[in-house]
Formats: C-alpha cells, structure tokens, sequence
C-alpha cells in the first residue's frame, strides 16, 4: 500500500471540514485565519478559557524584575517578575506568582489577555459576563446563609418558649 494511499480521506469527510455556509465574512475569516483558527481550536475545550481576543506580540512588551515579598533569597535576587504592557491600550501586569520565570510569562499573558479582552469589549466580554455571574451567585449563597441563621435562631427561640411552657405546666400541676 502506497503512503498516499494512508492520508486519503473519504469524500464525506472533507465535505464536513469545509468552511459552513450560513456564517458570515468576519466568522469565515476567523475560520480560515490559521492564527485565529488555532487560538479558537485550542479555547474550545476549555471551560475556564472562553475565546477572547488574541493578543499580538508586536504589541507588547515585556520586562524582567526583581521579585518581592516573602521567599527571602529565592525571590529577592533573581529577576523571575514578569512586567508586561500592552502598548495600545496601556494596560500592565505584573505577574510574580511562581519563582520560574516561563510560568510566569504565561499567566501573564492570560491575565493580560483577559484585561484587553474586558478593556475593549466591556460588559460584552466573556469574562465580565463570568465574574458578573459568579459575583451573583456569592451574594445568592450569602443571602441564603443569613435566612438559615435567621431561621435557625428562630427555631431556638421557639425551643426554648415551648421548653419554658412545659417547664411551667409541670411546675403549675404539682
């Protein structure tokens, strides 16, 4: 059997990994944009990654310093903090959460990522829209603790008016 004969697809299936009709011009751009299309690939199985806007490295800028805080020597003299502006908006983090200086760049590139994606999409912005939801769901859990306290203070209350009563009853009857 030839090697070609190995990478062959059957006609349905490169019918399928066609581009869909009823998107428009900007979603088929997206699609066939190969930097794009791999950053929307790689988001789509990840839950706590949404798709937001790529960031392009021409735009930013990166610097290394010296950490700070506890973690004496370790953080006090290398220059693992990883200082990173994004020049058109303006926007900087400062990432130091890990003493390798790779794991750094990394999560601040995401955090950066997600501070573009909120400064130019606003309230549009998956994730406004996750800590606008997860801000709500704190304050529902709050407001249900406070209702059970209430209640169960209540129920104590009632516990000791009926034990109170009981106590009078007895003490009345003997």
């Amino acid at each position: 059997m030839s090697i070609s004969g190995l990478f062959r697809f059957p006609a349905p299936l490169t019918r399928l990994c066609a581009v869909p009709r009823g998107l428009g011009l900007w979603e088929k751009l997206k699609l066939l944009s190969p930097g794009i299309a791999a950053t929307v690939v790689q988001m789509a199985g990840k839950k706590d990654c949404p798709a937001l806007l790529p960031l392009d490295e021409n735009e930013l800028e990166e610097q290394f310093v010296k950490g700070h805080g506890p973690g004496g020597q370790a953080t006090n003299k290398t220059s693992n903090c990883v200082v990173l502006k994004h020049i058109p908006s303006g926007i900087v983090v400062k990432c130091h959460q890990t003493r390798s200086v790779d794991h750094n760049r990394k999560l601040a590139r995401k955090i950066l990522q997600e501070k573009v994606d909120v400064f130019y999409n606003g309230e549009n912005s998956p994730i406004y829209k996750e800590k606008r939801e997860a801000a709500k769901k704190k304050q529902d859990r709050k407001k249900r603790a406070k209702e059970t306290l209430e209640k169960k203070k209540l129920l104590k209350q009632l516990w000791e008016s009926s034990k109170n009563s009981t106590e009078k009853v007895i003490t009345d009857s003997s």
